[in-house]
């Protein structure tokens, strides 16, 4: 008997604003489709978090025993800029910039966003599709629209009639917008003209002559509207119904009511019956954002080599950090929060360190039946990872107790613990051992600490060259040494 058929899980949806039992389309099945990264540049710190969100609730899911086939897709064309029907594709606007092959853009930015998952210890997805490589299913389905009577095509473009689709369903029922009431583009662009109302969507785009990136059509040459792509991938792979469907809270609206949207004109059927979205994440308070210079990428984070934090992180204690948030709440990153979540898991580490070396008794004096429910109930309310961690604190106080033979637990009793522990901490919330995160950092930390502390002696000597020496050899090898009031600290490029 699989896990699951013990627990109820709760998830919030964000269709009907309400938390709702989770019941799988088909029982010990589940479907998941989550909207990728457009790969243009470097993936932003926002997704990061979006995309570990869902990599928790995976391993969640995977863990009760349910066989998940989770498809994130790559955007890698048709994603105009300002989320918009007009302008220039994201990924052709960076390919002209640098003088170089749109698809060479998004082979940099895929194996960037890829590496960086990796290091983050994300599980890969079951299916990572993308859009340039669905453009038969995506033409198939602009058809289909078509067909029914809710597109129409101007001038070799292809737009969705919001108008005529709200006539027989709700336009905006996601987001909770009423189609009256929408801001109107007002603006003057090129192509807004072909559009009966504002508010319709691109389908299909006629590629202008400089367009690098096109493809045959029935309409002509041109390329797919971005909110298609997500349309068409996920029911092929999932469904014309599947379970869940996440995101960002940014992609509620036009995206994901647009997905809606489109299904319903082709198939006539919801496309999901769990809708989730993740939260914004904040830098010291203020959103993110390059043109105010408050942003910080995964990079410089985990490098240090930035001028928002004061030290580098390791993948384990921004996964720790992230985790202590609810994934729908705001998240704030500051040096402060992370320093406090780098000891929240260091503490955590250091009581699972003592695991092995626990021995039984003849009795227990602690109810781990009770306090294992109590970690299920907290991801079964909605994913609540700050209160699975709260818990798994609980066990380290165990722990410790039952190391200095305070409390006692039975043979049984104890390899509940230690399997649970280990299912929680590493298989559900992704976390690494301390070792394998950290035996090389620390080795490095180690070495140019002592070269730290020569360098401190030689200024102190009014050794001024020796200590320039230092710190340039130590530069030229990428490692940047930075004096402030509480010492030196050192980033590595």
């Amino acid at each position: 008997m699989q896990l699951y058929q013990h627990q109820q899980i709760k998830i919030y949806n964000s269709l009907t604003g309400e938390k709702e039992v989770f019941k799988p389309i088909n029982e010990g099945y589940v479907g998941m489709y989550v909207c990728g990264p457009t790969v243009y540049s470097n993936v932003h710190l926002g997704n990061v978090r979006t995309f570990m969100s869902f990599d928790v609730i995976f391993r969640y899911l995977k863990h009760l025993g349910y066989k998940v086939r989770y498809v994130r897709n790559i955007t890698d064309a048709g994603h105009l800029e300002n989320d918009a029907d007009v302008g220039e594709d994201k990924i052709t606007k960076k390919a002209r910039l640098e003088q170089i092959e749109p698809m060479e853009v998004v082979q940099r930015y895929t194996v960037d966003f890829h590496n960086i998952l990796n290091t983050l210890n994300f599980l890969p997805p079951s299916i990572e599709p993308t859009a340039t490589g669905h453009i038969i299913e995506q033409i198939e389905l602009i058809s289909k629209i078509i067909e029914n009577g809710f597109a129409y095509e101007v001038n070799g473009s292809v737009y969705f009639d919001v108008h005529k689709f709200n006539e027989t369903s709700e336009y905006g029922k996601l987001s909770k917008r009423k189609l009256e009431d929408l801001i109107h583009n007002t603006r003057t662009l090129d192509g807004q003209s072909d559009k009966k109302n504002p508010q319709d969507f691109a389908l299909w785009k006629k590629a202008e002559p400089q367009h690098i990136m096109r493809w045959p059509s029935p309409w002509g040459d041109g390329f797919p509207g971005w909110h298609l792509e997500c349309t068409a991938m996920s029911t092929k792979y999932l469904g014309e119904t599947f379970d869940i469907h996440g995101g960002g809270m940014d992609l509620k609206f036009p995206h994901h009511e647009c997905e809606i949207a489109q299904n319903e004109a082709a198939i006539g059927k919801s496309p999901v019956n769990y809708w989730m979205h993740a939260n914004m994440l904040e830098l010291n308070g203020q959103r993110m954002s390059k043109s105010t210079g408050n942003t910080i990428n995964p990079h410089e984070l985990l490098s240090g080599n930035n001028d928002k934090m004061s030290k580098a992180y390791s993948p384990s204690v921004i996964r720790f950090f992230m985790a202590q948030s609810s994934y729908r709440s705001v998240l704030d990153l500051t040096d402060e929060g992370l320093k406090a979540s780098e000891k929240g898991y260091n503490r955590l580490m250091e009581a699972l360190s003592l695991l092995p070396k626990l021995t039984a008794s003849a009795s227990s004096t602690i109810n781990i039946d009770t306090w294992l429910q109590k970690c299920y109930d907290a991801m079964n309310d909605d994913f609540n990872t700050p209160i699975l961690i709260a818990n798994l604190f609980e066990a380290a106080k165990y722990i410790n107790q039952v190391n200095e033979g305070s409390q006692s637990l039975t043979e049984t009793d104890l390899n509940t613990l230690k399997t649970s522990v280990n299912a929680f901490v590493f298989d559900v919330l992704g976390l690494l051992k301390e070792s394998e995160t950290n035996s090389g950092t620390d080795k490095l930390s180690a070495a140019v600490d002592v070269l730290i502390n020569l360098r401190q002696e030689a200024r102190a000597n009014k050794d001024f060259a020796l200590s320039d020496k230092i710190r340039d050899e130590l530069a030229s090898a990428g490692i940047q040494l930075k004096d402030g009031k509480d010492g030196t600290t050192f980033s590595v490029n």
